[in-house]
């Protein structure tokens, strides 16, 4: 075809298609804004008018969220998934005051802050061993003298927000007191602590299910006035995402992580089982990064972190950010990284075409924001290998053209890419890209349409 002529005719029809768009942007802002003031179910996350040409019918149902949208939480917390900091994977049991106040200082520092690592959350093993006369939650008075609410104040002033944790159990799972039967009380207790976060494990639970217990919290918290994000820690075992869109702002899909490859594949498989389910407002949660820990290589760190973003999965650094490497920081500060995990349309990335030996090369995919799509190569052999991506395993037309931009290296690589894509990934790595279909092709059938 010779170029398109800018005929009064074919600006009728693009002002027509730009008005259609902008008319569905506004209707799903509207949505998207309702929906964490009231209860009951939104949009599908994908639901459009009118979709581009270059997307095949088989894009919905690639990227489902059919089951997304339950939320009765009216917090209007976790438009994005969280991120932050917490205590457990580095410290377990050795945190102290001290700690939570260097680890506020090196995020502020390292301008890990500035990124959107805006939550220190204290684990397990700060309170007293047993409740005081009046049956109230104790901070330890050995490695938190100074009281929570001076630490509150300490992590405000900074910018920061400060989490806690407790457990839906009469103990924690380090034996401390847990808050069965005592939300109402401790819920208040965290409020006038100016407290911002609440884990809420599932240790000691009694034999009492988890929909039973973990809805008393959500209504004290509630109660109290004081906007509080509310995590599920129920480790998966009751497949919390089926119900915990009614309760929480996130919930865990899986048992603890490790440092080890091992476990971060299984959990990242796990997780991915109930993407449908995601999106603002409540987050499946396949627990903290262990990014710089030390048990996995740098290239399988990446791809864990690479992944967690496109799972939309809560940001948690997991290392101890007072002495953090420069190759950790460089993978936790990927800024183009983080913007896949805090798109605003807030759809959770998947698994979508296996092949090699055992499964182990795959592509991981994801829709954003502007027609764009995420993508990930994951090599979980044990060799280098190419792995290509097919247009229709993520739902664009074969004749669609794209843009590629690796987002580890911080570059366009290609241009124009009709069909498919492929790259050399090492061992145990993934690269990470942005697919920016190109428009042309839409221009273009429109004016043959008229």
């Amino acid at each position: 075809m010779g170029k398109i002529r800018c005929t009064k005719r074919f600006v009728s029809v693009m002002e027509k298609k730009r008005n259609s768009y902008l008319c569905v942007y506004v209707l799903l802002l509207f949505v998207s804004v309702a929906s964490s003031g009231i209860s009951g179910r939104v949009v599908h996350l994908l639901q459009t008018h009118d979709k581009p040409n270059f997307l095949t019918p088989n894009f919905d149902r690639i990227f489902d969220t059919s089951k997304y949208g339950i939320l009765q939480l009216n917090n209007g917390l976790a438009r994005t998934p969280q991120m932050g900091w917490n205590s457990w994977n580095f410290f377990a049991c050795n945190i102290n005051e001290t700690v939570i106040k260097e680890t506020a200082d090196a995020l502020v520092s390292t301008g890990l802050a500035e990124l959107g690592y805006v939550y220190v959350n204290i684990d397990d093993c700060w309170s007293s061993l047993k409740r005081n006369s009046e049956g109230q939650l104790v901070p330890d008075p050995k490695t938190f003298p100074s009281g929570i609410k001076a630490l509150a104040d300490y992590i405000h002033a900074k910018g920061l927000k400060l989490g806690i944790y407790s457990d839906a159990g009469v103990s924690t799972c380090q034996v401390r007191p847990g808050s069965l039967y005592h939300e109402n009380d401790d819920a208040k207790l965290f409020a006038s602590w100016d407290l911002d976060y609440l884990k809420y494990d599932n240790c000691y639970n009694l034999g009492i299910e988890p929909k039973k217990r973990y809805p008393p919290m959500r209504d004290a918290l509630n109660e109290t006035g004081r906007t509080i994000f509310y995590s599920i820690c129920e480790w998966g075992v009751d497949d919390p995402a089926l119900w915990a869109g009614k309760i929480g702002n996130s919930w865990r899909t899986t048992d603890d992580i490790n440092d080890t490859w091992a476990s971060m594949t299984t959990i990242a498989d796990l997780n991915d089982k109930w993407a449908a389910y995601a999106g603002p407002g409540g987050w499946n949660d396949p627990d903290m990064l262990e990014v710089g820990n030390g048990g996995m290589t740098f290239e399988e760190y990446r791809a864990h972190f690479s992944i967690w973003a496109l799972m939309k999965a809560p940001l948690l650094i997991g290392c101890d950010v007072r002495s953090i490497t420069a190759e950790t920081l460089e993978l936790l500060s990927n800024k183009e990284v983080i913007a896949v995990n805090q798109d605003p349309l807030g759809v959770q990335g998947r698994k979508v075409h296996v092949s090699g030996p055992d499964g182990c090369e795959q592509v991981w995919a994801g829709p954003l924001s502007g027609h764009r799509v995420v993508v990930a190569l994951w090599n979980r052999c044990s060799n280098a290998t190419a792995i290509t991506v097919n247009w229709e395993v993520i739902g664009l037309q074969s004749s669609a053209r794209a843009s590629v931009r690796d987002l580890w290296q911080h570059k366009d690589v290609v241009g124009d890419a009709v069909s498919s894509f492929s790259a050399r990934v090492d061992a145990h790595d993934s690269h990470l890209y942005i697919f920016t279909p190109h428009t042309e092709s839409l221009f273009k059938n429109l004016v043959q349409s008229e």
